[in-house]
């Protein structure tokens, strides 16, 4: 089943394999049964240490567990994990079989640790760059403790189950039966969900650091540029971010990265990381900002804190948060939310194959979303607000010429409707004549661009009416010592490259900064806290 040069890579990993495993399917006399049994046959003419056993017996057909042989470590899936997934399938090969994970040794640690039974059902999509992260951080927690078992499901195999529980949106995760969550989760968001203590002993780590040089507040493209520029200075720097990655991460494509002709977001995501990694940057994920106290005395320490009420000091401050998709704000998105409304099409497409869903805005985001759902969906609705569509003229003409594609122009959204558990339609005033009308929908896609990340910022520094951030072309903001990279500025072009240029703008401008900026004596903010070599950048 896997083409010559993946299976050639993927009978290299498996060298990597030093624990024997078995793959125990449970299969039916349907096609997708033939494909899973052929995929796992394969692997397992791959590897001495790997073999293919039909005597499953799971409710789920087909399905399957990839199991230490002699344990109970395994993990499972029900389904046949390739597209996005595959990558979950080599990492459950390579853990299972014994390979480490890279992840924190003491993050590990935390996992091995938990008590209890937890049993996990994830649901995903073959299009969903944003459920592989959540498989393969619960796959690993079952490596790691016997006591957590979890099976990552294909929602478009099993359309019982996702009508039942009515899920409109992916990943989702259920925990010993019952909802546990909606969208990408880091292992470090789980295990901390799970270990109550962890939030309160995390923060008293994080509020005892030592101070930055400078600390960057964002993973996103202009976060990780800024955090290596700064590192290469040989000043500390630190990066606390919410998922290292940002925006990227529910990018599918792209195309316009100078040197990289193609590659999709998470991949690039976690390129950047790799390469944050191989400096001398402490990072911090899973964490939000949610307050900032810019130094009171020139050369003093700037004070960020974070949601778990940790506070992190620094003599400068980088912020590059960036934007998140923009909310309609109009009555039912909030409730239906997950229900039918959602704003990634790629994900969350498949879950409306022969349905009928609307799109909210006429921008290249909105028409593509439109173009790529059209293929899946009975019938797409565009909604877009002014008088033509703001799209590449390319992409428009695309849209066009589906049959099973309606535009509606001068069309203003007043309200999602539901039955109280989903999505039942919308209501649209046409802003020619003012007239109201309903659209039986089952899913809104919303695309009607970026918000800032900068509500934690208002009355700190300056902003524009919009939530930029306003800067200069050092990157600085209205406060000295606070600087601002990549999409949440008034940095006009919201695109990667752009992010990353301004990153290294501001990580500069802050250099400069700093060396520029006189020792504080014992009466400011710094006094006793100053080491040799902080003195040493400030001299």
């Amino acid at each position: 089943m896997l083409e010559t040069s993946l299976a050639r890579q993927l009978k290299t990993l498996l060298e990597k394999v030093t624990q024997p495993i078995e793959l125990v399917s449970t299969l039916d006399d349907r096609p997708k049964s033939t494909e899973l049994a052929e995929l796992l046959d394969e692997i397992a003419g791959m590897s001495d240490l790997v073999t293919h056993h039909r005597s499953g017996i799971d409710a789920r057909r087909p399905s399957f567990v990839v199991r230490r042989t002699g344990s109970d470590i395994e993990v499972g899936f029900a389904g046949i994990p390739l597209g996005h997934e595959f990558s979950s399938l080599v990492l459950a090969l390579l853990q299972v079989g014994g390979h480490p994970s890279k992840e924190a040794a003491d993050l590990l640690a935390q996992v091995r640790d938990l008590e209890g039974q937890w049993t996990f059902e994830t649901y995903f999509s073959l299009s969903c760059q944003n459920c592989p992260d959540v498989v393969q951080a619960l796959n690993l927690m079952c490596v790691l403790n016997t006591g957590i078992k979890h099976v990552a499901i294909d929602g478009a195999l099993f359309p019982d189950e996702i009508d039942n529980r009515q899920i409109m949106a992916v990943p989702t995760v259920f925990l010993n039966g019952e909802p546990f969550g909606s969208g990408r989760m880091s292992l470090e968001q789980i295990v901390n969900r799970l270990d109550t203590g962890s939030v309160e002993r995390t923060a008293a780590a994080l509020s005892a650091k030592e101070p930055f040089d400078v600390l960057v507040v964002g993973g996103g493209p202009a976060g990780a540029t800024a955090a290596i520029y700064a590192s290469r200075k040989g000043i500390r720097t630190g990066v606390v971010s919410e998922r290292f990655g940002g925006q990227v991460l529910d990018t599918m494509g792209i195309e316009n990265f100078a040197s990289v002709p193609y590659t999709e977001g998470p991949r690039f995501a976690a390129a950047l990381e790799d390469h944050v990694r191989h400096y001398d940057v402490d990072i911090v994920n899973a964490q939000n900002a949610t307050k900032l106290s810019p130094a009171t005395a020139e050369g003093g320490l700037a004070e960020v804190e974070l949601a778990s009420g940790a506070r992190l000091r620094s003599r400068s401050v980088i912020v590059a948060t960036g934007a998140r998709w923009r909310s309609m704000n109009v009555p039912g998105e909030s409730e239906y939310r997950n229900k039918g409304v959602t704003y990634c099409p790629h994900c969350d497409g498949p879950l409306f194959k022969g349905k009928r869903v609307a799109v909210i805005g006429g921008g290249n985001s909105g028409a593509e979303a439109a173009i790529d759902l059209a293929g899946i969906v009975a019938h797409v609705t565009l909604v877009e607000f002014d008088a033509e569509l703001r799209a590449d003229e390319v992409l428009q003409r695309k849209l066009r010429s589906l049959p099973n594609v309606e535009i509606l122009l001068n069309a203003m959204t007043t309200e999602v409707v539901g039955d109280g558990a989903k999505v039942t339609g919308l209501t649209y005033t046409d802003r020619t004549t003012e007239a109201w009308h309903s659209l039986a929908v089952d899913g809104v896609f919303v695309q009607i661009g970026l918000l800032p990340n900068t509500e934690w910022l208002t009355g700190t520094i300056d902003l524009t009416p919009r939530g930029e951030i306003v800067v200069d072309d050092h990157g600085r903001t209205s406060a000295p010592g606070v600087f601002a990279a990549g999409d949440c500025t008034t940095t006009p072009f919201k695109q990667i490259i752009v992010a990353a240029g301004a990153g290294a703008t501001a990580a500069l401008g802050a250099f400069d900064h700093l060396i520029r900026t006189s020792i504080p004596n014992e009466e400011t903010e710094l006094g006793e806290h100053a080491t040799p070599a902080e003195v040493a950048v400030l001299s």
